[in-house]
C-alpha cells in the first residue's frame, strides 16, 4: 500500500509528500510536512498506518483538523479525501503497491564480442513514414505487422493509468515479438536515471532478475537510436555458452516523448529458432513510439484529472464550520451518520448559518463525493427561468431558447443536488419536482422524452414549511417527501461559545488574502463580539471580520475596526469599555436628541436633518437604548 499528500492550497501549495508509517503535520520543524502558519500547532495532527489503513489523528489542536469539511479526532482516511489543516489543503490518494508478478532489472557493465549489431533511427523508422510504406512491395508480413500496430495503438490510446500503462505495453509486445524476457525502464525527467521498471522473464519466472546491458542503455539513450545486436557475450554467461546455449539476440528501442525520452524497451531471447530481425527491429520501434505517446497522454490525462480535482476542491471545499461547541457537535455527528446513505436531507435553519456547508460536507463524505455538487438557489431565478435552469430546454421550446441545454438534474448525474430556499419554490414548480422525487425522472421544457436520473436530492430553507403547508403554501406531500431526515442548524447566538474560534478562523483567512499581519483580537473587539446578538449568523461574522481586517492598521484588530453596531452594543455590555468609546457613544447620543428636539420628534425630520437613513437612525436609537430614554423623557 503506498499513499502520498497532495497540496491544494497553502503555503505548500502543489507539493506532493509520500506517507510512511507515521508522517506528523504542524508548524513545528520536527515534522514530515512543516506549515508555517500561526493557526496551526506545532504538532497539530498526524497520519498513521494502523491495520494496512491510514489513520488522521487531530492532536488536541485548537483550531482542529478537517476531513472532507468537518473537524475530526480520528477519521479512517479514503483516496480521495479532502484535509484541512489551518490554511492548507491537502488531497489524500492511495495506491496498492505491486508487490508480486515481477522480474528485477539487473545492469551488467560486460560488452561482447563476436556479435552483429545493427541501429535504426527515428528517420529511418518504415512503419512510421507511409511515404516510404507506399514504395515498398507490400507482403503478407508487412500487412500483419500494419494490422498488429494498428491494434497496439487501439489498445495503447485506450490506457489512462501511467502505472498499468508500462505493464499493458510489455504484454502486447510479447504477443507479437518472441522474446523470451523483456523489461521497460522508465526515467526521471531530468536525468537518465532509472525511476520505475516492469520485467519479466517468461522462461525462468519472476523471481530471476532481466539483466540488461548498461552499454547499450547508453548507446540508446545518449544517440536515440534503436539497436538490434546479435552475438556472443564474454561475461559471467560463458559457462551458460559453453554448455551449448546459443548466443543471446537482444532488441532495445527508445520510448521517445516529444521533448525527452521516457525510457527504454527492452527484450532478448536465447532461442536459436527465434533470433530477432530487421524487421522486428523495425516493428519493436514503432511500438515503443506509440507507446511513449500513450504514456505521455496518460501522463498529461492524470495531470488534468489532478488539477480538475484541485479546482473543484477550491470552489467547493470550505471548512467553515468551525466551533467545539455541543450544538455543532451534534450536527457533525448528524453529517458523519446520514452521509453514507442516499436518503433525502432537509437543513433547515436561519439565513447565515451554513446550511450550504452542511450540505457540502454530506456531500463529500458521501459515497457520491467524487460526482458533481450542483447547487441552485430557488429564490434568485423567475419561475420560468427556474424551471429552465432546474429540468433544461429543448431547442426552440421558447423564443430565446436557441440550443438544447441541459438543467441542473441532468448535471448532477450520479451525484448531488442542492436546493436552496427550497420554500420559495413556485407552486407549479413544487408538483413538478414531486414527480422527480417519486420517479426519479422528468422532461425538459418544450420536450417529450423522459429522462431517468440518479441523484441525491438535499434541500434547505429559513422558512418553517410546516408553518407554510398548514397556510397552503407549500404542498404538504412534496414536504414530506423533502422532510425524510432533517436537521435544524443552531443560530450564532445559540453557541455564543464559538464565536471566538469562528472570529479567529475567519480573521486568518481574511489575514492571508489581504496580505497583512494581523495577531489576533483585541480584548475589547473580543468583547464586542461575544455580546452582540448575530441577527445575520455567521455570515454576519465573516463580513465584520473581513472589514476589520481591510480597515484595521494595527498588529491587532481593535474595537474601532468593527461595524458600529458591535461596538456600540458591546459597549452597553461592557463596563469596562474605554473611554474613547464612551465618549463617541455620548457624542452620538447628544446629536441625536438635538435633531429630534429640532424635527419635533419627528424621527424622518431629524434622519434628514442628521443626513441618515431613517431606517439607519431607527437602528441606531436602537443601539443606543435611545427609545426607552425618549419615553421616559416624555412621561416626565
Amino acid at each position: 500500500m503506498q499513499a502520498k499528500l497532495l497540496a491544494i492550497r497553502g503555503p505548500l501549495n502543489k507539493s506532493e509528500f509520500p506517507l510512511g508509517s507515521v508522517a506528523p503535520l504542524g508548524s513545528a520543524a520536527d515534522n514530515m510536512v512543516c506549515l508555517e502558519d500561526t493557526t496551526v500547532s506545532p504538532h497539530h495532527c498526524q497520519i498513521a498506518v494502523k491495520d494496512d489503513r491510514y489513520v488522521l489523528t487531530d492532536l488536541e489542536s485548537p483550531t482542529g483538523t478537517f476531513v472532507n469539511g468537518i473537524p475530526v479526532k480520528q477519521r479512517e482516511l479514503s483516496s480521495g479525501d479532502e484535509i484541512a489543516v489551518g490554511n492548507s489543503v491537502f488531497i489524500f490518494r492511495e495506491e496498492q503497491a505491486r508487490t508480486s508478478g515481477s522480474s528485477s532489472v539487473e545492469l551488467d557493465e560486460a560488452e561482447g564480442s563476436d556479435r552483429d549489431v545493427e541501429q535504426l533511427r527515428h528517420e529511418e523508422m518504415l512503419y512510421l513514414r507511409p511515404d516510404s510504406l507506399a514504395a515498398l512491395p507490400q507482403s503478407a508480413r508487412m500487412a500483419r505487422n500494419l494490422s498488429l500496430l494498428l491494434r497496439i495503438s487501439a489498445s495503447i490510446g485506450s490506457l489512462r493509468d501511467s502505472e498499468s500503462l508500462p505493464w499493458q505495453l510489455l504484454a502486447l509486445v510479447f504477443d507479437v515479438i518472441p522474446a523470451e524476457r523483456g523489461a521497460i525502464l522508465l526515467t526521471e525527467e531530468d536525468s537518465h536515471e532509472i525511476r520505475s521498471h516492469v520485467a519479466w522473464d517468461r522462461i525462468l519466472g519472476p523471481d530471476q532478475p532481466v539483466h540488461v546491458s548498461q552499454g547499450i542503455l547508453r548507446r540508446v539513450f545518449e544517440e536515440g537510436v534503436s539497436i538490434l545486436e546479435n552475438g556472443r557475450l564474454e561475461s559471467a554467461e560463458s559457462k551458460a555458452v559453453e554448455e551449448g546455449k546459443a548466443a543471446r539476440s537482444v532488441l532495445c528501442a527508445p520510448l521517445a516523448g516529444a521533448e525527452r525520452t521516457l525510457g527504454i524497451l527492452y527484450l532478448e531471447t536465447s532461442n536459436p529458432a527465434t533470433r530477432f530481425t530487421q524487421d522486428d527491429l523495425q516493428l519493436v520501434s514503432a511500438i515503443a513510439s506509440l507507446g511513449a505517446i500513450g504514456l505521455e497522454n496518460a501522463r498529461q490525462f492524470e495531470n488534468l484529472g489532478l488539477e480538475n480535482q484541485r479546482l473543484r476542491a477550491e470552489v467547493c471545499l470550505t471548512h467553515d464550520m468551525v466551533g467545539q461547541s455541543a450544538r455543532m457537535r451534534e450536527v457533525y455527528q448528524f453529517i458523519e451518520r446520514v452521509a453514507p446513505s442516499d436518503s433525502t436531507v432537509l437543513i433547515q435553519g436561519e439565513s447565515g448559518t451554513g446550511k450550504e456547508l452542511a450540505a457540502r460536507a454530506i456531500h463529500k463524505n458521501s459515497p457520491r463525493k467524487n460526482s458533481p455538487f450542483v447547487a441552485l438557489n430557488c429564490a434568485a431565478l423567475t419561475e420560468t427561468l427556474l424551471e429552465s435552469e432546474l429540468f433544461g430546454h429543448e431547442k426552440g421550446a421558447f423564443t430565446s431558447a436557441i440550443c438544447q441545454k441541459k438543467g441542473f438534474l441532468e448535471v448532477a448525474e450520479g451525484g448531488t443536488i442542492f436546493l436552496d430556499e427550497i420554500g420559495e419554490l413556485p407552486p407549479i414548480l413544487q408538483a413538478k419536482l414531486l414527480r422527480v422525487l417519486q420517479e426519479r425522472e422528468f422532461v425538459r421544457v418544450g420536450g417529450t422524452r423522459t429522462i431517468k436520473i440518479n441523484v441525491r436530492f438535499l434541500a434547505a430553507t429559513n422558512r418553517d414549511l410546516q408553518k407554510s403547508v398548514r397556510e397552503e403554501k407549500f404542498r404538504g406531500d412534496l414536504f414530506h417527501r423533502l422532510n425524510v431526515i432533517s436537521i435544524r442548524l443552531p443560530a450564532l447566538r445559540e453557541h455564543p461559545e464559538d464565536i471566538p474560534a469562528l472570529a479567529e478562523h475567519f480573521l486568518s483567512r481574511y489575514t492571508m488574502k489581504c496580505n497583512r499581519n494581523v495577531k489576533g483580537l483585541s480584548e475589547q473587539a473580543r468583547s464586542c463580539l461575544q455580546h452582540y446578538d448575530w441577527p445575520g449568523n455567521i455570515r454576519e461574522l465573516e463580513n465584520a471580520m473581513e472589514r476589520a481586517v481591510v480597515v484595521g492598521s494595527s498588529d491587532l484588530i481593535l474595537a474601532e475596526d468593527l461595524p458600529d453596531t458591535l461596538v456600540e452594543t458591546g459597549a452597553n455590555h461592557e463596563p469596562s469599555a474605554a473611554k474613547y468609546h464612551d465618549a463617541i457613544r455620548d457624542l452620538k447620543k447628544q446629536l441625536i436628541l438635538n435633531a429630534l428636539e429640532q424635527a419635533g420628534g419627528n424621527i424622518t425630520e431629524a434622519a434628514k436633518l442628521l443626513g441618515v437613513h431613517a431606517n439607519y437612525l431607527h437602528r441606531l436609537m436602537r443601539n443606543l437604548d435611545l427609545r426607552l430614554a425618549l419615553k421616559k423623557q416624555t412621561r416626565a
